[in-house]
């Protein structure tokens, strides 16, 4: 491992300053060129500097893309997965735009992140990669001490990375203008928003000056994202170059239809017969209910694994990925809102537990595994009622439906839909009845998670209607069996179909009844009475059904149409009838529309004339390119779900359930902004912290004044304080402000108390003398 190197990275131990000097000075020759490293992007000194002393040589797609755009001062919208190199995408050009330290104007530049993990990082990332800049960065996290973060921000630092609450918080507290903020970064955009620090990020935005340069990084897009960059963000150009759209071709499709009961007895199958013990999985379930169920099903079967779901303590979702991470655990199970933010770079197998309702939910599940030109396969587990989601996915890749014949032969058997052999199934429900019945912690979690599959199914979006007619013409649970499993148990498979397929002579009454038996002699007499009727009923029934394919075939005359030219030589007046729908005579009168009368001459309206034609001809603008990739997650437990029902209400005007705040003004404060946030976000810690530290506040900044001031009048004997000296020096016409005139009077106060002091000793003194 020592001799092998990285492609894109050096050894920064390795780097001389001498080869950096010489990288460095060839940046005219090769800016011309298209190299395509760093070096081509004219980036300053210092910046290429530290760049090259981190050890990156080549930049990722990402960063080729982003980084130019960003020198430009463009706002940006790039969607990328963790690990593609983000971060330098933001901080290259942010030690661009900022160049050098400025102590007097305060924070230039803004990183929102999520956790105070990823805040950590960005910090250390940036005192590595901008150490030869000179620029000062601060952190501020929920949790750290208040009083520091205060003294913090008076050192006025070049770049602030913090976490939305906490910032929020101090901006409140200490009534902080951010108008010299030049360059903002909100990193995992939408993790913050599902967080919930939305009221915070608007809050937070509100304050900064609208000629800031803003930078949203996220890997997915919902629909609250796209309303905020375009509220919150001019012209912003979208890149999605670490996204992909559709599904890798390294990834393996394989759907399994089965009953609602039987859905766990496949995952069992899965992960016992036909997933390798050796490769890593994740399972996706609908709520965290469901994560807790099958984690307890999986102890019980002896499969290593583990969870992860959004309620989750962060300590134990840390844990719980590290030992996936790890490979100690080879099972991982999770809901969509946990899978955010988790990086699996050599997974195998993807699992849907639960088919997701939406068809870029899905793109974005299985592009999790078959990554980097590695090979995976998606596993579905679908029940009927989510057949039309499966066909709406369809639809969304443009992939033909091939449903497997009830007898098992397919030609092409990739991403075709079929079931699993039923003697492997009926192994694993017999056994999950026993494990059920032995255990009332089981059966109390089947329960829960009947109720929230109830729950989830209200939440759940719909289907197109399309898809949902069409299924009612698809005999999807009469498909056969995938033929890759039924090589798994082919003995029992052969014995099955044999069993189903095999049709006895006689009744139940003949069957191992004895000859001699009344029901058997009944039952003989009966069948030698009724044979020939029966034998004619078949004859008649087919000979009916083909008589019927004869009659159709021969109704059909296919007779030559008329044209236009003959039609007009025949007759020489045409009666045509008016273009009327005959549905139309039983709707409802209209109401007549009221006449508005404008003056046409100063009328303006709310859009341009020819505003649908420029959105039409529009390329590669945000809205449309958004809009294409928006995806909103479902909730994972019940507060979420709760507090989705509670924010709707029917809106008379647009006919729909619309969002909207709960409205609750109790124990909250309206910012300047006019927005309403928790009143626990103004306190009087940061007056407290002022007056307690007022003296060393203002001796920073009267001891510049004070040291210059002594420096350029200092008497030979300053202790006598004599009348001269102090006329040299120059009283300050500056307005003082009350911290400084507060000290003042102190001093004075202390001085006239030490003369009051040494005149009574001298009294005293001289009493005894006298």
């Amino acid at each position: 491992m020592e001799n092998t190197d990285i492609e894109g990275f050096a050894d920064p131990e390795k780097i001389n300053d001498d080869e950096e000097e010489n990288e460095i000075t060839s940046i005219k020759k090769k800016a011309c060129s298209k190299s395509g490293g760093f070096q081509s992007m004219a980036l300053s000194y210092p910046v290429l500097k530290g760049i090259l002393r981190r050890g990156y040589k080549i930049p990722t797609p990402i960063q080729r893309k982003t980084i130019p755009l960003a020198l430009e001062g463009r706002d940006v919208v790039a969607m990328a997965r963790t690990g593609s190199g983000k971060t330098a995408c933001f901080l290259i050009p942010l030690f661009e735009k900022l160049k050098a330290r400025q102590t007097k104007i305060g924070a230039r530049a803004l990183i929102l992140s999520p956790t105070r993990e990823l805040a950590l990082q960005t910090l250390k990332f940036i005192k590595e990669l901008g150490r030869f800049t000179g620029l000062q960065a601060a952190v501020i996290l929920g949790g750290d001490n208040m009083e520091n973060q205060f003294s913090t921000i008076h050192g006025n630092p070049d770049i602030l990375v913090a976490t939305p609450g906490r910032f929020l918080h101090i901006c409140i507290e200490m009534d902080l203008q951010l108008n010299s903020i030049e360059y903002v970064v909100f990193d995992e955009a939408d993790r913050l928003f599902e967080m919930g620090f939305g009221e915070q990020i608007n809050e937070i935005t509100n304050r900064l000056p609208e000629s800031r340069q803003t930078l949203l990084f996220s890997a997915t897009l919902p629909k609250v994202l796209v309303d905020f960059a375009k509220a919150g963000l001019t012209d912003p150009v979208l890149l999605r170059l670490d996204v992909d759209s559709k599904i890798p071709e390294e990834l393996a499709l394989s759907f399994i239809v089965c009953r609602p009961e039987e859905k766990l007895a496949v995952l069992l199958c899965l992960l016992k017969n036909v997933i390798k013990s050796d490769s890593q999985t994740v399972i996706f379930a609908a709520t965290m209910h469901h994560v807790e169920y099958i984690h307890m099903v999986l102890d019980k079967a002896g499969i290593s694994n583990t969870f992860i779901y959004s309620n989750l303590d962060p300590s134990a979702r840390k844990i719980n990925a590290a030992k996936f991470q790890t490979n100690k655990v080879k099972v991982l199970v999770v809901t969509d809102v946990a899978a955010r933010g988790l990086d699996i770079p050599h997974l195998d197998n993807v699992i849907n537990f639960n088919f997701p309702a939406k068809s870029k939910l899905f793109v974005h599940r299985v592009g999790r595994c078959a990554r980097a030109g590695r090979t995976g396969t998606a596993y579905n587990i679908i029940g009927p009622d989510e057949y039309a989601y499966l066909l709406d996915l369809h639809l969304f890749l443009s992939r033909p439906l091939h449903i497997i014949p009830p007898s098992g032969t397919a030609e092409g058997t990739e991403g075709a839909i079929g079931k699993m052999p039923q003697s492997m199934i009926e192994e694993e429900l017999a056994e999950l009845i026993n494990w059920h019945n032995s255990s009332t912690d089981l059966q109390n979690m089947e329960k829960v998670c009947e109720n929230a599959y109830k729950q989830y199914i209200r939440s759940r979006p719909t289907a197109s209607s399309e898809s949902i007619k069409r299924v009612k013409e698809l005999n999807i649970n009469q498909a056969g069996v995938i033929p890759e499993y039924s090589d798994v148990s082919s003995n029992t498979l052969n014995l099955l179909s044999k069993i189903v397929n095999y049709r006895p002579q006689g009744t139940i009454f003949e069957i191992g009844a004895k000859a001699s038996s009344t029901d058997y002699q009944v039952m003989k007499t009966k069948r030698s009475l009724h044979k020939q009727n029966i034998k004619n009923f078949y004859r008649k029934t087919e000979e009916l059904i083909s008589k019927k394919k004869l009659e159709e075939s021969s109704k059909k005359v296919d007779l030559p149409s008329s044209t236009a030219d003959e039609i007009n030589a025949t007759f020489n007046t045409i009666v045509l009838p008016k273009k009327r729908n005959f549905n139309d005579l039983y709707k409802p009168p209209k109401k007549k529309k009221r006449s508005v009368t404008r003056d046409e001459d100063f009328f303006i309206p709310y859009a341009a004339p020819d505003k649908h034609t420029e959105d039409g001809l529009a390329v590669n603008s945000f809205n449309t390119e958004a809009d294409k990739v928006q995806m909103d997650l479902t909730a994972d437990n019940e507060e979420s779900q709760r507090l989705h029902s509670q924010l709707k209400k029917w809106d008379r005007k647009k006919k729909k359930m619309i969002t909207i705040d709960d409205g609750g003004k109790a124990k909250k404060i309206r910012t300047e902004s006019g927005v309403w946030i928790p009143a626990s976000y103004k306190t009087n810690r940061y007056s407290a912290w002022k007056e307690k530290s007022k003296a060393d506040a203002a001796s920073d900044d009267d001891s510049e004044d004070d040291t210059s001031q002594r420096k350029k009048y200092q008497p030979p004997n300053w202790s006598r304080r004599n009348k001269k000296t102090k006329e040299k020096i120059k009283p300050n016409k500056e307005l003082k402000r009350p911290e400084q005139i507060l000290k003042a009077r102190k001093l004075l106060e202390r001085k006239r108390h030490r003369n009051n002091g040494k005149g009574r000793k001298g009294q005293k003194k001289g009493g005894k003398r006298h």
